[in-house]
């Protein structure tokens, strides 16, 4: 056997070295400002508040006491259910909000958005889709499939029925695919109540169900991304028993899937476990937002989700995304806050950002709302100028 000796470093593929992974994006700017300067009540009150993480906190109290009292569900004993907690919510950072990572980065999937607006709320309408669609297919492009989320991120609002049967049409006239990212289902906390494309598909049988595919996980409703517990369900034999094979390099451990199946076939837990999100998130959003509107400050009016899409447009020196950016920046290095800009969500109205607002306790919420209050103060006469 022999070997070629080579100055030359190894070749990676073009998958490993492209930038689909987006790290140069605000997104990661704002997670590496946190994971430098992350605040804490004592040690680093002056440190960066993470605003930027869609994880629900609110409620893992709930889940500590029904694991105290059903300790033969899970290899933790009673004594070692805090160390649970570190374990169950424990996510990295290493995916953006608007899928561009997780769908692009290794499969060269494009992402073309279709282009809402502040006007009706930021509505999916047929022509949004249709004008997405008509400037795809101008650019040569071939459209496989539509992919939304409801409830939406980062809007924090519900498709209604008639949106949903609009978008059934509109996929069965196009003959693409539709996934349904519904893992922010359980986190309506007022009226209009959530409604699955899978009550929709049972109201017509000349919908193409082999077109449609819903996807799921416990890591918002229950607030357990740590456990990396992910569903797909679809309507197409093809696609289910293509992610049957697929799945054997992300299997969920036996013990998870054990404990996961014994909180979820206690019916009166769940049962109670939403109710009491549901009122422990309407509150949240009550208190920020009435916070955020004694700074002169408005959001979208939402009923779900675990943030809030704030509208900062008046504090722009002008509407473009360079200026959002430098908003951003401002934002994330001077008042400490860590929030996503609405440009990281491919938004077409520069000035909206999301905030995460389940992630923290109270306390950590007054110090949040404190800072906004006090970088309004110094730039108010900037808010009555909005374009």
């Amino acid at each position: 056997m022999s070997c070629i000796s080579s100055n030359r470093k190894p070749s990676l593929s073009q998958i490993a070295t492209n930038d689909g992974h987006a790290e140069n994006s605000p997104y990661f700017d704002g997670w590496k400002a946190y994971d430098s300067d992350p605040f804490d009540p004592t040690e680093n009150p002056n440190g960066v508040i993470q605003m930027g993480l869609a994880e629900h906190q609110l409620c893992f109290d709930l889940v500590r006491e029904w694991l105290v009292k059903n300790p033969g569900a899970s290899i933790c004993t009673e004594e070692g259910v805090d160390k649970f907690r570190s374990i169950a919510i424990f996510q990295d950072y290493h995916g953006l909000p608007e899928f561009d990572r997780d769908l692009c980065w290794r499969t060269g999937v494009r992402l073309l958005p279709v282009v809402c607006h502040s006007s009706n709320n930021f509505m999916v309408t047929r022509k949004a889709l249709e004008d997405a669609y008509a400037k795809a297919v101008g650019a040569n492009i071939r459209v496989k499939g539509l992919l939304i989320t409801n409830p939406s991120n980062p809007l924090g609002t519900i498709l209604d029925r008639d949106t949903l049967r609009e978008l059934m049409t509109f996929i069965n006239e196009k003959n693409i695919h539709l996934v349904c990212d519904e893992i922010y289902a359980a986190t309506v906390f007022r009226q209009p109540n959530f409604v699955s494309i899978s009550e929709i598909i049972e109201e017509n049988q000349e919908y193409n169900r082999d077109l449609v595919h819903i996807i799921y996980s416990l890591s918002k409703d229950m607030g357990l991304p740590g456990f990396r517990v992910g569903i797909v369900y679809s309507y197409n034999d093809a696609v289910v028993e293509c992610g049957r094979k697929m799945s054997s390099f992300g299997l969920v451990s036996s013990q998870t899937q054990y404990l996961i199946a014994s909180i979820l076939s206690d019916d009166q837990f769940i049962g109670n476990f939403l109710l009491e999100s549901s009122g422990r998130l309407a509150t949240r959003h009550k208190l920020f937002t009435h916070g955020l509107r004694q700074a002169g400050i408005e959001c979208l009016n939402s009923n779900a989700g675990l943030f809030l899409w704030m509208d900062l447009r008046g504090l722009l020196r002008e509407s473009t995304v360079e200026a959002e950016t430098d908003l951003w920046q401002i934002i994330i290095n001077d008042v400490k806050l860590n929030v996503s800009p609405g440009s990281s969500f491919h938004c077409s109205e520069p000035g909206w950002f999301r905030v995460c607002i389940a992630n923290m306790n109270e306390e950590t919420m007054e110090v949040a709302l404190t800072r906004i209050r006090a970088f309004v103060l110094r730039n108010g006469d900037k808010l009555d100028r909005k374009e």
